[in-house]
């Protein structure tokens, strides 16, 4: 099996709701129809949960069918095969855990909520599809090896939460000091930075941004420090003055995305419902 082509998913739960002899569930869960967007729009979010500051509850805002079996299933949403109409109602869910439930717990749970409540159905298979590997580049890579000490906490808490965002002299968004991780993007232009940071996290992430399988085959055991500077794809074709994603990776870090062939894990919705059972 290709190594890394399976993206966080869970191997234990083929079926939705089926996980052995029993069946996680949450103490009391919510699901209503999210209220029309205001002259502001509407945000989007999620909150608590297991991991977080508040793991005995659950919230999410605006969350349409596609990103709640996304969530449930833990994938990406390349990884989803499902009617478009799933992204059509938004729907705000609110939901109690047991104490001491697991990020994998809460999956579970959130896998039967969606079989109880919209009688979702469905089932993972592999497919053959385009992935990319990452690798090191032809003349080593440009990466720095992470302080052994973490992030010190005073950095964290003192590192500014609103950041006056401009362009530095490159071209780029400035980022603030310290080695917090940080993203900023302004208009086409991105800059991240990254910190105590694998290739197999790093690869995660690309993943996600590229909605595609990415392979770590870099072979560095490590944790780094760095950061990327990149036009965004979709506005490239119009600015030149800066390199695409891939091309900031081979540039900056050193290492490269080669396109192959491999197996992808995906999730096929076999039957949901557009509305839930009543709370």
């Amino acid at each position: 099996m290709l190594r890394g082509a399976i993206l966080g998913l869970s191997v234990g739960s083929w079926l939705c709701g089926q996980a052995g002899d029993s069946k996680p569930a949450f103490e009391v869960a919510s699901i209503k129809p999210s209220p029309p967007p205001g002259p502001r729009g509407m945000m989007v979010g999620r909150f608590g949960g297991p991991g977080s500051d508040d793991p005995g509850r659950v919230t999410f805002r605006n969350f349409d069918l596609s990103g709640l079996v996304v969530v449930a299933y833990h994938i990406d949403y390349y990884q989803l095969s499902a009617p478009s109409w799933l992204q059509d109602e938004r729907f705000d869910v609110v939901a109690k855990l047991p104490d001491g439930a697991t990020k994998e717990q809460f999956q579970l749970m959130l896998q039967n909520l969606l079989a109880e409540r919209f009688h979702l159905a469905a089932h993972r298979e592999k497919k053959e599809g385009p992935v990319y590997e990452l690798v090191v580049g032809k003349n080593g890579p440009k990466l720095q090896e992470s302080p052994a000490e973490p992030i010190p906490k005073s950095e964290l808490e003192s590192a500014p939460t609103r950041w006056h965002s401009k362009l530095g002299g490159d071209g780029f968004p400035l980022l603030p000091p310290g080695r917090r991780p940080w993203e900023e993007m302004i208009g086409s232009r991105a800059s991240w930075r990254y910190a105590d940071t694998s290739m197999e996290e790093f690869a995660a992430m690309l993943s996600t941004q590229l909605r595609r399988p990415v392979i770590n085959a870099t072979g560095l055991k490590g944790k780094y420090d760095f950061t990327l500077r990149y036009v965004l794809e979709r506005a490239n074709a119009g600015d030149d003055s800066g390199p695409t994603l891939l091309g900031a990776i081979q540039g900056q870090l050193g290492l490269k995305l080669e396109p192959k062939k491999g197996l992808i894990d995906i999730v096929v919705v076999d039957h949901i419902d557009k509305a839930p059972t009543e709370n």
